[in-house]
This record gives C-alpha cells, sequence and structure tokens, in this order.
C-alpha cells in the first residue's frame, strides 16, 4: 500500500463507513484507467452506533479516531476531509413530479434548467424534523413527450421529471457531522449507505436488466431496486446480524460474545444443508459444565430469522412495482451476506436468481485479499463516490505530513547559536580585557629595576 508515493495528495480520496458493528476509513486515488486503488485501511469496532444511528458521540469520536489513524498509517498522509455515509431506520423515499416552465422558446434546454428543476425539489415541504439527503431523476418529459431520458439540447417550453426523493432525520445527520467535525475533519458530502454499496457490487448491465441490492449489515438491511440504469426504490429494514446474534443468544442460553462467535463460525442459513448428528461444545461459566448445542438446531434459529428478513425484502420488492422486471434478481453484499447458504436460502424464498456481492468490480489489479469481502461494499462505494465528485469540484482529501529537520542543518543553528553572543557579553568581554592590560603595564613600572643592569 505505498503507492501512494506516485499520486499527488490532491488526487486522493477519503470515505468514512460508520456502522452498527464496525467503523472502516479508506483512502484510495482513481488510476488512469478509471479503477479504484485502495492505498489505506482502517477498521475498528463500532460501538456508539444502534441501527445505523449514532446513540454515543464519545465512543463513535473515538472509533472514527482510531480508524483514521490506521488509514493514515497506510498512506504517510494526514487525512483532512472525508466522504461519509448515512443510513438508519428514518431512512425514507418518495417519489414527486416536478415542472420547469421555460421563457424561450428557441435555446435549448441546458444543465441549467435540469439543475434548476432538481433544486426546486429541496424546497418540498417535509414533516417536521425531516430533510432532503438526495434528490434523483428517473425520466424526464418536454412538451409531453414521456420517457426521456437526457433533455439537454431538445426545445422545449414544459420541461418535466419524475423523481426518487430520499429523506432522513435532521438529528441524525447532524450527529454524524459533529462526529466528524469533531476529528478534526471536513464532512464533503454525504451518500446513503445502499446507493454506495450498489456502486462498488453492481455491473452497469445488472442495473440496465433490473436487480435489487440487499445490504444486510449488523443493524439494518438496506435494499436499492434499480431498472434501466435508474433507482428505482430505496428502503431500510430495521433488523440485520445482530438480531440473528440476539436469537442464538436467547435459543441457545449462552452468552452474546459466544453466540455472535457460533453464528459466524459454524452458523448456516439453511438448515436442511446442515447434518444432525453435528455437536459444538461450548465452555461453561464459571468452570460449569461445558454446554453442548447441536448444530442443526443453531441452523434452524438462524433461518426462521432470515425468512422473516427476506419476507421483508419481498415486500418491499413488490411495493416498488418491479417484482417481474429484475431480470437480475438480487444481490446480497453486507456482513450479514457471509452466513453459509444464505444465496440458496432467498433463492427457494424468493424464487430469484440470487448471488454475493463482493465490491471488487471497479477495483484495479493488485488489491489486498482483505477488501475481496462484502464488509467492504459500503467503504469502497463511498471513496468511488469521493473520485466521481472530485472531477466536478476538485477537494482535497489529504496533506503531506510535515517532515522533521535533517540533522546536519540542527547541527550548523546549534554550532551558530554557541558563536552569536549578546551586546553586554561583549562589553564585558571588552572591559576584561583593558582592565587586565592596564593591571600588567602598572605592575611592569612598578617593579623593582634588575640588579645586573
Amino acid at each position: 500500500m505505498q503507492d501512494y508515493i506516485k499520486y499527488q495528495p490532491k488526487d486522493i480520496v477519503a470515505a468514512i463507513d460508520i456502522g452498527t458493528t464496525k467503523v472502516c476509513a479508506m483512502v484510495g486515488v482513481k488510476n488512469s484507467h478509471g479503477k479504484m486503488e485502495i492505498l489505506g485501511i482502517g477498521k475498528v469496532e463500532s460501538e456508539g452506533v444502534m441501527r445505523g444511528v449514532v446513540t454515543n458521540i464519545e465512543k463513535t469520536i473515538n472509533a472514527i479516531k482510531e480508524a483514521v489513524s490506521i488509514a493514515e498509517q497506510g498512506i504517510g498522509c494526514n487525512i483532512v476531509a472525508a466522504h461519509v455515509g448515512i443510513a438508519g431506520q428514518h431512512i425514507k423515499s418518495l417519489q414527486h413530479r416536478g415542472i420547469l416552465m421555460r421563457d424561450n422558446t428557441h435555446t435549448e434546454i441546458s444543465q441549467r434548467d435540469i439543475d434548476k428543476l432538481i433544486s426546486d425539489m429541496y424546497k418540498l415541504v417535509l414533516p417536521p424534523g425531516d430533510k432532503i439527503i438526495h434528490v434523483i431523476p428517473q425520466e424526464y418529459a418536454v412538451d409531453n413527450e414521456q420517457g426521456i431520458t437526457d433533455p439537454i439540447g431538445m426545445s422545449g417550453v414544459r420541461l418535466e421529471a419524475n423523481f426518487h426523493i430520499i429523506t432522513g432525520q435532521i438529528t441524525a445527520s447532524n450527529n454524524i457531522h459533529r462526529c466528524v467535525e469533531r476529528c478534526n475533519l471536513k464532512v464533503v458530502n454525504m451518500t446513503l449507505e445502499p446507493i454506495a454499496s450498489a456502486m462498488a457490487v453492481l455491473s452497469d448491465e445488472e442495473k440496465e436488466a433490473g436487480v435489487a441490492l440487499v445490504d444486510i449489515g449488523g443493524g439494518t438491511t438496506d435494499i436499492t431496486i434499480f431498472h434501466e440504469g435508474i433507482i428505482r426504490h430505496t428502503a431500510v429494514i430495521p433488523f440485520g446480524g445482530n438480531v440473528i446474534t440476539k436469537d442464538i443468544k436467547e435459543g441457545c442460553t449462552v452468552m452474546q460474545h459466544q453466540a455472535e462467535k457460533l453464528k459466524v463460525k459454524f452458523g448456516s442459513a439453511l438448515a436442511e444443508e446442515v447434518f444432525d448428528n453435528r455437536i459444538i461444545t461450548i465452555q461453561g461459566l464459571n468452570n460449569r459444565e461445558p454446554k453442548e448445542i447441536s448444530e442443526k438446531n443453531l441452523a434452524l434459529i438462524i433461518q426462521a430469522r432470515m425468512e422473516e428478513i427476506l419476507d421483508y425484502v419481498l415486500w418491499e420488492i413488490r411495493r416498488s412495482g418491479f417484482e417481474r422486471k429484475l431480470i437480475g434478481g438480487i444481490v446480497l453484499t453486507g456482513g450479514g451476506s457471509l452466513l453459509r447458504d444464505l444465496d440458496k436460502l432467498c433463492e427457494y424464498h424468493t424464487g430469484m436468481i440470487t448471488r454475493i456481492g463482493i465490491p471488487v468490480e471497479h477495483l484495479a489489479h493488485g488489491y489486498d485479499e482483505q477488501v475481496c469481502s462484502p464488509i467492504y461494499a459500503t467503504g469502497i462505494g463511498l471513496m468511488m463516490k469521493a473520485a466521481e465528485q472530485q472531477q466536478t469540484n476538485p477537494e482535497r482529501y489529504v496533506e503531506t505530513q510535515a517532515a522533521p529537520a535533517p540533522k546536519e542543518v540542527k547541527a550548523e543553528t546549534e554550532k551558530e547559536e554557541v558563536v552569536v553572543e549578546s551586546e553586554s557579553e561583549v562589553g564585558e568581554k571588552k572591559n576584561s580585557w583593558l582592565e587586565s592590560m592596564f593591571r600588567k603595564t602598572k605592575d611592569w613600572f612598578e617593579q623593582e629595576p634588575d640588579k645586573d643592569f
């Protein structure tokens, strides 16, 4: 990860993924081939976030500082700004149609007209405490001519567009801002985390064909539906991997950390794929007898909760109206997608083709093995979003660290300091020399004459 040497600091971008189970800081750069090169990664456990929302400011600040510090060690630069993700059960979405009446029919529709139409959407009246996070154009209409994807260059008086608008709570957004800024970092922009994950794991062909991205995190499950290359629907389900851990804890009567290890090491989302006679032995509490747990029962607990989460996913897909238009099926990503046989369960339960999304689609060759995990999908997506924004609005994300002065220069400085003396010291030395000469002259006149002469 020492490739940062061949890149200018102004080309490097940084992103911070503040999740329920982890805080991840990533630093990278887009190379000449349009691929992302990862230069530094810092990942630490998150304790101050619940269901995607910051609940403890100090713990979150400490986690961000630690993650950023680890990422800085990998690149040898100081991170001064970052692109940050936002998620949580407070996220909502709605559809709205905007209209712009143009004065001049002779001029062509320009980007300024589209920007004005989009900015008008931010003036929508929302419930108290909510704010607009993203305004995503769906399709345009010019003088009642429907189904236009890019109206720039066309002539017309009436410009209309359908928008997918994503909203969230102001307090949740402010808390994330406060945590990042108290780490002496600037928030360049905020992106909804499922949109960032989609950038990292989905191909353009899948977005065009129609696909549902299901990001199973620790506290929430985020859904993003694409069709004809456009985001059509977004939703957040307030269940994630932590709920499965809690079920294992109560169903098997074990400690929280033991339940998490059981889920990660031995857990399976499909009970029929597990042998009946496999037994897991857990050390007893405080020298008590060891506890034995059937791997089949463990899989049944996990499968029951995963089927409930998939029911919510299926309900959201049907609510979007694109259930029969998703040729690409479902793509699972996030830490929860690492459960064994989860893709099979998803196919059985929903009837849609399913794959696990690994965020290496847009990475340059030579990436580290640790990023070949759905856990880093959101972080890599945020980094890609930052690089995309940097092309239009150049922003400095890192600064070079101040190098210490060379030893040779320091030695010369010390030598000069020894030579340089104050005026008072020079005067004192001059006076003492005159007194010495006067005393020697006086002694010479007063001494007795030599007898030999």
